[in-house]
């Protein structure tokens, strides 16, 4: 007795657990999701930190030169035969010279920086568009479970009522044990498709938990949404002139063209000569003090850095290929995830309109015949692992088809596709 009622007080408190821990469960949106993604995610933050460090270059890039001083106090006479008047025939002497920066240098160094920066800023779009892809993928990951779970459990509460509608039928001789046992045997797919669907379901909320970079118990987490699909007519030709128009990587390699050709006019004007005014205060006994002034022109006979002209020309026509491969890599990624979003529709569209409601008339026929004799044990247990397949092949089916309007969202640069 009291182990009975030791029994009966931890299943009380286990449920109680259970209860509690589905209390505090929080489930997300999408919308819900990616904002808390946008703000916790460590790699997207720290490419923010990266854009602060470019326009801090912004500043470094428009100082001026820091002017020179120089000072010097010359001839001490502490051998002389007035040691007691070291400074008498002393020569001081204080020189400045600031260095005179012609053809724009410091404008074009300052434009190169911004310019930098806005590269930089794009390369954390595209950062932002390729995570948002991988967290999009984890939330259809995670409903296609949902959905699978919710699936394998109803087949299995099916089958079990199944069954003790058969175990009734032996009692009274209508059926012979061993096609019980058999069903019984079966019975064992049905519980596997649980447990699998439940782990499925766990591995993906943990995959969601990391890239939002949250230590949040898994039970108490979850997501919310609409799992199925949608045909919404995008033409190819639209979707194109989309990406064109939004994608942050090709935006950054045209940006990077830009930024190119300012570097080459910014080593043009490094080969111009920056001349250094000077100015100086001296006193020469014993006359008295005077002023004097000195301009030095460095002679760039030798050096008009030339390999710098020629390495930024060189680096124009690289960038202006690399922009015209990326442009190439929009139009294919677009191609590719039409066609793959396409293909799901087409799987998608009979298995809606027909499929599934066939398999379900199957079943129930198959289930109703064989429980009044007129099918056969074999044709009941082939009629339940049809309706399984086709439920678990149409779920299958919206995952991908979620998963290529995911990947065309990627490739066009922005949400065309909910």
């Amino acid at each position: 007795m009291r182990y009975l009622v030791s029994r009966l007080c931890a299943a009380l408190l286990a449920a109680g657990c259970l209860a509690n821990g589905a209390f505090a469960q929080k489930a997300y949106t999408w919308q819900e999701l990616r904002d808390k993604f946008e703000a916790s995610n460590p790699l997207l933050r720290a490419g923010q930190i990266g854009i602060g460090e470019s326009k801090a270059q912004e500043v470094t890039a428009y100082l001026r030169p820091n002017p020179d001083l120089t000072t010097t106090l010359d001839q001490l006479a502490f051998f002389q035969a007035n040691p007691y008047r070291p400074l008498a025939a002393a020569l001081p002497l204080i020189s400045a010279g600031y260095l005179h920066e012609r053809g724009h240098k410091r404008e074009l160094r300052l434009e190169s920086a911004q310019k930098g920066t806005t590269i930089a800023v794009s390369q954390q779009a595209d950062l932002e568009r390729t995570l948002l892809f991988s967290l999009r993928n984890g939330f259809v990951q995670t409903l296609q479970a949902q959905a699978v779970l919710a699936v394998a459990r109803e087949n299995l509460a099916y089958y079990d009522r199944m069954l003790a509608l058969n175990s009734a039928r032996v009692k009274t001789g209508d059926i012979a044990q061993i096609d019980l046992d058999r069903m019984e045997l079966q019975r064992v797919q049905f519980e596997s498709d649980v447990q699998t669907a439940a782990v499925n379901l766990r591995t993906a909320k943990i995959q969601l938990l990391a890239l939002l970079n949250d230590k949040t118990p898994v039970e108490q987490f979850d997501v919310k949404g609409t799992f199925d699909f949608s045909e919404r007519p995008i033409g190819l030709d639209e979707l194109h002139q989309i990406a064109l128009a939004s994608r942050p990587d090709l935006k950054a390699a045209a940006e990077a063209v830009d930024k190119a050709r300012t570097d080459y006019r910014l080593a043009v004007a490094n080969g111009t000569t920056d001349p250094v005014f000077g100015v100086d205060l001296a006193r020469n006994p014993p006359l008295a003090a005077y002023i004097g002034f000195s301009v030095n022109i460095p002679l760039r006979i030798f050096d008009r850095n030339q390999g710098e002209k020629e390495r930024t020309q060189l680096d124009i026509r690289r960038n202006e290929r690399l922009r015209e491969a990326a442009e190439a890599q929009v139009f294919s990624d677009v191609d590719s995830a039409y066609a793959a979003l396409n293909s799901s529709l087409n799987l998608l569209r009979p298995y809606k309109a027909k499929y599934l409601q066939l398999a379900t008339r199957v079943r129930d026929t198959m289930s109703f015949a064989y429980e009044r004799g007129a099918a056969s044990l074999l044709d009941f247990l082939t009629a339940q692992n049809d309706y399984r397949s086709v439920q678990v092949n149409y779920l299958n089916l919206v995952g991908a088809y979620m998963t290529a309007a995911s990947q065309l969202n990627l490739a066009v640069g922005r949400e065309v596709m909910e």
